[in-house]
């Protein structure tokens, strides 16, 4: 367990503001800003499902338990 958090640790501190560029100036720049932090958000969640799945699957292997169907 304590690799899944060094592996994840700097993801911690990932800066989620708009960093420098300035605050969205109209509505089709807020869009595109929450969309692109939309994305980021999606890609690093199932990031960290697979590298769940990953993990279960290596402690199943470990233990001698056999996967079951998917």
């Amino acid at each position: 367990m304590a690799d899944i958090k060094q592996d994840h640790k700097g993801e911690d501190t990932d800066n989620y503001g708009i960093g420098n560029n300035a605050e969205p100036k109209n509505m089709q720049e807020l869009t595109e800003y929450v969309q692109t932090l939309l994305q980021n958000m999606q890609g690093k969640f199932q990031t960290i499902i697979d590298d769940l799945e990953k993990n279960i699957t290596d402690l199943m292997t470990q233990a001698g338990v056999e996967g079951g169907d998917k």
